[in-house]
């Protein structure tokens, strides 16, 4: 495995403010790792924000205390990662496992299939009370 070059991480309730949070910890993401091009940089933050959106709007809590919003990410010389989490979020029973678009007429289920088409894997495992979701995009960076 390559190099890790930059990380930032960020915990706090999933509350619409957190989305803010995460932009600006993508922002600082990229002020250390100038070398990620913009189309990378671009569609890998789209993931993110959305990954995180999700959890902000749709997660349920599992206990009595509000369900938190966790995002860690880092940048290796070829590739992105990042972990969005719901800490005590109940299980989502992923009703859309393929990430195919739904029809014209659907009001939600584009947001995995968004996320599928930005990165290049996608994983969800729930471990512990905890939903978490693993996306990677290969990066070419200019040299």
């Amino acid at each position: 495995m390559t190099e890790l070059i930059a990380a930032r991480s960020f915990r706090d309730q999933a509350v619409p403010e957190s989305i803010e949070a995460v932009h600006i910890l993508l922002d600082e993401l990229w002020a250390d790792a100038p070398f990620v091009p913009d189309m990378d940089r671009m569609t890998f933050a789209t993931a993110v924000i959305e990954a995180a959106s999700n959890i902000v709007q749709h997660a349920m809590p599992e206990y009595p205390t509000p369900v938190e919003l966790g995002v860690e990410i880092s940048v290796r010389t070829h590739n992105l990662r990042a972990e969005i989490s719901a800490f005590g979020a109940t299980d989502p029973q992923l009703e859309s496992a393929t990430g195919s678009m739904p029809g014209p007429e659907a009001e939600s289920g584009r947001g995995l299939a968004l996320i599928r088409a930005l990165v290049s894997t996608v994983t969800f495992v729930r471990q512990d009370g905890t939903n978490i979701w693993v996306l990677s995009r290969d990066s070419s960076p200019h040299v």
